[in-house]
């Protein structure tokens, strides 16, 4: 079984390690920092019954705007847990989290 989870910053080297196991494009740490300080309530991870982060969501607000819209920066699920539908539970979490934002 996995969880879907609000990400905390003990999260996020699991969260880069996810990324650059998954995706061609990586963040170095002091990104991930910025987003969680910024937004921390919209990264979310999915993590395994080991305790494990499998996949995760990383959101933000557009700050350039005057219109109030999220954008998805990043977005990965581990091989192994692909098709369980955990990117699809993740981007739910995120857009649920980003429309209470004011």
């Amino acid at each position: 079984m996995v969880c879907i989870r609000r990400a905390t910053v003990d999260d996020l080297l699991a969260m880069q390690s996810c990324n650059l196991m998954c995706l061609p494009e990586n963040y170095q740490m002091k990104y991930y920092l910025y987003h969680i300080l910024s937004w921390p309530q919209l990264l979310y991870v999915a993590e395994d019954y080991n305790g494990r982060i499998v996949g995760y969501v990383l959101a933000k607000m557009e700050e350039e705007s005057n219109e109030c819209h999220g954008h998805i920066t990043s977005l990965a699920v581990l091989r192994t847990h692909r098709k369980l539908g955990l990117a699809t539970k993740l981007m739910t979490a995120a857009q649920a989290a980003m429309e209470q934002v004011t």
